[in-house]
């Protein structure tokens, strides 16, 4: 089967756009992306081609442009390009220049679709490109859905090139005498992919000859897999997780009994920002006491009780409102974590005197308790006085600053304040001769 009777193949056979939509082509001047516009004119496609100048390769990259303009003329279709300051991008965002010109490109590419009234952006990825992803996914770690490499179709995007090998495509150019631009930096091996293609693949080659092939073949089996497994991680995530509000909980006992149990967790809890590095953390805490964290980029993972709990980093200040049940062992928040803990009196125990924690009297205590933010007109009986201060005069007088201020926390019940966290307790909720069963929390600032 020829090139262009494989290309038209794969689009209906995929289902990637029909003769009706209208398609905006990335051409950086390469034989790839070149070769699959001519192959789009060829198969009587409706198209406009863009251009991305990274200017990062001097005179190189306005020879590419030109050559990418004047193709789009000989081929007689609407031209569109831009140029970016990638360098300014990289330092601006604090990123590697081969994320700023894809965070660049792919933006403008849409933005330009929606503009001129294309239906999908088309890019020239091929067989290698997906191969490579591979191998690079399975490096990084990245889990089963690392394996379906490049996708024919994501939302606007599609890759109709991905049934054809790189050396059809030269094969192509070099039958029609398709003229096109090589771009110096494929050469180089600094970049993850031009190691990947130029040291890995062609080592691994040397043992099999027809490992592309190979891997595309595997990736279409891959990628009904992961249809399997999303469907049945799907189901171990319902019955596992149950959310309250902002926070999700996941009984430990359940957990632990889940076969497979850690393809499992990791399923969960890189939903909440948790690496393959920090997951042997997290299962440590199932068989940790309550109190004990694991911190990851975005959330705090507890163990409370029976429970894990999974609360999003600085949630509880956005809410500034935490409702706390009576068994509740741990609470975190933005900037530190509270631990509870109940017992009965014991008459030779002394009382912690450390700001940090605090000793109440717990049948004074109605719950749930709340834990908030202070505000103005918040009042309490501090501890050892009869009379009631308000918190902002209290503040004045322990000296704090306008940030330490702000991420004061407040525990109340039943609308009275308990203790000004980490500083003072309310009288009316101290121990006393009558006091039989404690509540000891502790605040450990973060």
């Amino acid at each position: 089967m020829d090139l262009l009777t494989g290309f038209t193949a794969y689009i209906e056979k995929e289902e990637l756009f029909t003769r009706d939509h209208s398609m905006l082509l990335a051409v950086s001047g390469g034989v790839d992306s070149v070769v699959m516009a001519h192959l789009f004119r060829a198969a009587g496609f409706t198209f406009s081609i863009a251009h991305c100048n990274f200017q990062l390769r001097g005179e190189e990259s306005l020879r590419d442009e030109a050559f990418v303009e004047d193709l789009a003329a000989r081929l007689q279709v609407p031209f569109y390009k831009v140029r970016f300051d990638t360098l300014a991008h990289t330092t601006t965002h604090r990123v590697s220049i081969q994320v700023a010109a894809r965070q660049l490109r792919y933006e403008w590419l849409e933005q330009t679709m929606v503009k001129t009234g294309c239906d999908f952006i088309v890019t020239a990825h091929h067989m290698q490109d997906s191969a490579e992803t591979v191998l690079m996914n399975l490096s990084k770690g990245t889990g089963i859905a690392g394996l379906h490499g490049i996708l024919p179709k994501q939302a606007y995007l599609v890759r109709p090139l991905l049934f054809a090998q790189k050396a059809d495509l030269q094969a192509y150019a070099d039958e029609h005498d398709i003229s096109f631009v090589e771009d110096s930096s494929n050469i180089t091996v600094k970049y993850t992919r031009n190691f990947f293609r130029h040291k890995v693949i062609p080592v691994i080659q040397e043992a099999y000859p027809g490992v592309v092939a190979n891997i595309a073949g595997s990736i279409i089996r891959f990628r009904e897999a992961e249809i399997l497994y999303a469907q049945a991680v799907e189901k171990h995530i319902k019955r596992l997780v149950e959310q309250k509000g902002n926070m999700y909980m996941i009984p430990v006992l359940k957990l632990q009994k889940t076969i497979p149990m850690e393809t499992v967790a990791w399923e969960i809890f890189r939903q909440y920002g948790c690496t393959p590095a920090q997951l042997p953390q997290v299962l440590e805490l199932l068989q940790s006491s309550s109190g004990k964290l694991v911190e990851t980029g975005s959330h705090r993972i507890i163990r409370d009780r029976q429970w894990l709990l999974v609360t999003r980093l600085a949630e509880e200040e956005e809410a500034s409102v935490i409702v706390i049940e009576k068994d509740r062992t741990a609470v975190a928040t933005a900037n530190g974590l509270l631990r509870l803990k109940t017992g009965e009196r014991k008459e030779t125990a002394g009382i912690p005197t450390a700001s940090n924690i605090a000793c109440l009297d717990r049948h004074s205590l109605q719950y749930p308790l709340i834990l908030r933010k202070w505000k103005q007109g918040d009042y309490f009986y501090p501890l050892g006085m009869r009379k009631k201060k308000k918190l902002s005069r209290f503040f004045i007088d322990q000296k704090l600053s306008l940030p330490q201020k702000e991420h004061t926390w407040v525990l109340e019940s039943a609308k009275r304040v308990v203790w000004i966290v980490g500083l003072r307790i309310d009288d009316r909720f101290k121990i006393t001769d009558q006091t039989k069963e404690l509540l000891t929390i502790e605040w450990e600032a973060l």
